[in-house]
């Protein structure tokens, strides 16, 4: 792995990501996390998006006019969503329909173009892919992170309706986390999403001060003891 897909990994979890950093997406982020499934549910329809958006986008880069560039991304991304909610409305219907609208919106979701227009455009199929799968998966680490922490919150459960993705065996995988919880209702409506939201931001910022503190302390010069005059 060369330093350049490094830093295509490095920026799509970290330095540049679309939740947190970009702040792209944030209304199907904060409309559907309110459980971990939801968020894993949507963030795993964006991440196939964003990778096969990036490599379509990528294979036909030079047979691509720069007038019309903007409509046939949009073109592309389109067919790809809708491939997907079609998939999702056969095979998991039940969270096919609480998802709702915000599957097909995954279109006009600014991430995805940008990723189209930024990179894809300009780089080799290899790398757009990646980019395109690092860019989804550090969106969708933050869907299911958000998801999970609001779910634990206002219900006192996790993986609730795991069965909803992965069939009926997956009943057993809910956990109480807290018995006898009677609910937190913020945490699952709007408000608790913008504030969830804000907490993430708020830690990964101070996360990067501390680490640019550690790097200002380690780089800085050290002084010599000063002679001692008998």
């Amino acid at each position: 792995m060369n330093s350049e897909q490094q830093t295509i990994i490095k920026n799509g979890l970290w330095s540049n990501n679309v939740a947190l950093v970009q702040l792209l997406g944030l209304c199907p982020l904060l409309a559907v996390t309110s459980s971990f499934i939801n968020g894993l549910g949507l963030g795993l329809a964006t991440l196939i998006t964003l990778v096969l958006s990036n490599s379509f986008v990528s294979f036909i880069r030079e047979w691509t006019r720069p007038e019309v560039r903007i409509p046939i991304f949009v073109l592309i991304i389109a067919s790809i969503v809708t491939t997907i909610e079609l998939i999702m409305n056969a095979w998991f219907h039940e969270l096919f329909l609480i998802l709702g609208i915000f599957i097909p919106l995954i279109v006009t979701n600014c991430s995805i173009i940008a990723r189209a227009e930024a990179f894809a455009s300009r780089n080799r199929v290899l790398d757009s892919a990646l980019d395109g799968f690092m860019m989804g998966f550090g969106f969708m680490l933050v869907l299911v992170l958000l998801g999970s922490i609001r779910e634990i919150i206002g219900q006192g459960t996790l993986f609730a309706n795991s069965h909803l993705m992965f069939g009926a065996a997956a009943e057993g995988l809910e956990l109480t986390v807290i018995n006898d919880y009677p609910g937190f209702l913020l945490a699952i409506l709007p408000p608790g999403a913008f504030i969830g939201l804000g907490i993430l931001i708020a830690l990964k910022n101070s996360i990067d001060r501390y680490q640019k503190k550690k790097v200002v302390v380690v780089a800085a010069p050290v002084k010599p003891a000063e002679s001692v005059v008998q």
